[in-house]
């Protein structure tokens, strides 16, 4: 998140570990814009926030064209600002997985060549398999399943015609903040075949049995048992 808090501290934790594969995290709801507000005037508000309600940014994305415009140019900023840390472009989401939505998909893939876009989080989580390892929550992961799936499936279309490549599943969206170690040593056994992405909000604070669960060594053991190799977005 290229506007976050901790955007230069993370950007040199980056440069200081060049195997890491970092992403960019497009912010375009709950967070802080890179343009003035006067160059995005309709997106922002008087501190230069984005709105913090993904069903009504959505809906104000999708029905008002004079917006796709404001977009464009945030959008734009964000990969330059990315693009002057120096460090490789590994791949692309979106905050909230706003970079499924139709007009915001649209303008990324409409320049994806001069953006460096070459990886691409589809963010469709399967429900089949997550209900046999997840409890609790079942209108939360059912409902995000099937909007998710709905908005992935013509999103692979694009993608393949326009040369960009993603993963076979990805993992993560249906647990929204239980990535824990229990769950990923349920998932890990019953991994399908191809490539996937286990995706999470490791902290030290609100989501630390995130973090707690991607150094355990209960799961770095089941990796190397069920011989998983680790890779980057670059790496497909």
């Amino acid at each position: 998140m290229v506007n976050g808090d901790a955007f230069d501290e993370a950007a040199e934790l980056a440069r200081q570990n060049p195997t890491l594969g970092v992403g960019l995290h497009l912010t375009l709801i709950c967070g802080k814009a890179t343009c003035g507000r006067m160059e995005i005037p309709d997106l922002v508000n008087t501190l230069g926030e984005f709105s913090s309600s993904p069903v009504a940014a959505g809906t104000r994305y999708f029905f008002i064209p004079g917006l796709q415009l404001q977009l464009a140019r945030e959008i734009r900023a964000q990969f330059a600002k990315f693009k002057a840390t120096g460090l490789t472009l590994d791949h692309v989401n979106g905050h909230l997985n706003m970079h499924l939505h139709p007009t915001v998909l649209r303008i990324l893939l409409s320049r994806h060549t001069e953006w460096g876009i070459r990886h691409f989080r589809v963010t469709d989580d399967p429900f089949s398999l997550n209900r046999k390892i997840a409890r609790g929550r079942w209108l939360y992961r059912a409902s995000h399943a099937f909007i998710f799936h709905r908005l992935s499936r013509r999103t692979r279309e694009l993608l393949v015609s326009s040369g960009i490549r993603f993963t076979d599943h990805v993992f993560g969206l249906l647990q929204n903040s239980r990535v824990d170690e229990a769950f990923i040593s349920k998932l890990l056994p019953v991994l399908p075949r191809g490539d996937s992405e286990l995706y999470s909000h490791p902290s030290l604070d609100e989501f630390r049995n995130e973090f707690d669960a991607l150094i355990s060594p209960r799961v770095k053991a089941q990796v190397i048992e069920q011989g998983i190799q680790l890779i980057r977005y670059q790496d497909l």
